[in-house]
């Protein structure tokens, strides 16, 4: 499994989702609260964010534990957006272990986020190609494929978690996702919550902190979140 976060609202530097919470992704990592698979999450780790002066998202990735960068906290505290994604990565068994198969993914606009598991020959033809051999790539790469189609975010996720999990019965789907002005999030298998602030709301696969306004999305849910609204719908 994994876990992963993201914000939209005003500008936030990335350590509001990873160092700055008592239960932000830096404890997730070693010590996560409501994990369903897995101990721990030390098999790499991303993060992504938009700036108005580039045309595509911005991505930084490694395949080490999180806790090993010592550049991070730094890079961290400068990276400042309106919409943040960040995770960390405990791989399933068999799936490689470097920079291509660690979340965010991204088509050059979106960027995607996977928690879970996946037969990959549930999703190879649901996509025409993906960065790595990982599972996670190639749901990355059929989302993407939606979204060249002219599928909206949350459309797409929820058409790929959909028909994946009717050809792999076991498969968990948790996916987060975001186009710089939207997040779109499935819960497929693990959990998810957001929390609705003054100024944005964060998303996240547990409570970054203990503090009141965490609200659990329901299973086999689909969340989206715009700067005007926040809602779940079945899928």
């Amino acid at each position: 499994m994994c876990r992963h976060a993201a914000w939209l609202g005003a500008a936030r530097p990335l350590t509001s989702l990873i160092h700055e919470p008592q239960h932000g992704l830096l404890e997730q990592s070693y010590a996560p609260r409501r994990q369903r698979a897995g101990l721990m999450n030390a098999d790499g780790y991303g993060m992504g964010w938009y700036d108005p002066a580039r045309p595509e998202p911005v991505r930084y990735r490694r395949s080490v534990p999180i806790w090993t960068d010592a550049n991070l906290l730094g890079l961290a505290q400068t990276a400042r957006s309106t919409c943040l994604l960040a995770a960390v990565r405990s791989a399933t068994v068999g799936m490689p272990i470097e920079e291509s198969a660690t979340a965010p993914f991204t088509d050059g606009t979106w960027l995607l986020s996977h928690n879970g598991r996946v037969a990959r020959d549930a999703v190879k033809d649901l996509a025409d190609g993906a960065e790595s051999t990982c599972d996670a790539a190639w749901v990355a790469a059929a989302v993407f494929l939606r979204g060249r189609a002219g599928a909206e975010l949350g459309q797409a996720l929820a058409e790929v978690v959909v028909r994946a999990g009717e050809k792999d019965p076991r498969a968990r789907l948790n996916l987060l996702a975001c186009d710089g002005a939207s997040l779109a999030a499935t819960v497929w298998g693990d959990t998810l919550f957001f929390q609705s602030l003054a100024d944005g709301v964060l998303v996240a696969s547990e409570p970054l902190d203990d503090l009141p306004g965490w609200q659990a999305v329901p299973e086999r849910s689909l969340l989206t979140v715009t700067r005007e609204d926040v809602r779940v719908q079945p899928l």
